[in-house]
């Protein structure tokens, strides 16, 4: 599939998005893109660098998946030279939202693919979950929220 197709195909993915949860895979659920957000949770990063942490991934689709976060938001592009043109890239403010999503996908991730390499609480060693919490009541939920689409603090 070209990158056009690609491109097409997430474009009508979104036009359908029925969740919140197809809303996020339409924006972010290809496979390297989570990992190019990922790779500037660190900071800022150039084009080589990018390719340097991401092995497997052809410069056509690096230069895609810029493209495409810096469209939607998630992160900027910020000019370094002229002659040639080059790029910094940055992750704004909604791109870094997506730390606490990546962070779980790689615990779960982590555990499922090798128990023993699931993160652990440092003072006892018990492996740590997720949970949903209330910062108004400062209190656990149980199970998921009621509501299809949750307002994330």
């Amino acid at each position: 599939m070209s990158t056009r197709e690609v491109t097409i195909s997430l474009m009508a993915q979104r036009e359908t998005a029925s969740s919140p949860l197809a809303e996020a895979l339409a924006r972010v659920g290809d496979r390297w893109t989570l990992l190019v957000v990922e790779a500037l949770l660190d900071g800022p990063g150039r084009f080589g660098d990018l390719l340097d942490q991401l092995p497997g991934i052809a410069a056509n689709i690096l230069s895609e998946r810029l493209k495409r976060l810096e469209r939607d938001g998630l992160l900027v592009a910020r000019p370094y030279s002229d002659r040639p043109p080059r790029a910094e890239y940055q992750l704004t403010a909604e791109g870094r939202d997506l730390a606490g999503a990546l962070r779980l996908l790689a615990y779960w991730g982590a555990g499922h693919a090798d128990p023993a390499q699931a993160p652990r609480h440092d003072a006892c060693g018990t492996p740590i979950e997720a949970r949903w919490y209330c910062p108004t009541c400062d209190r656990l939920v149980d199970g998921e929220p009621q509501h299809a689409d949750p307002h994330l603090v």
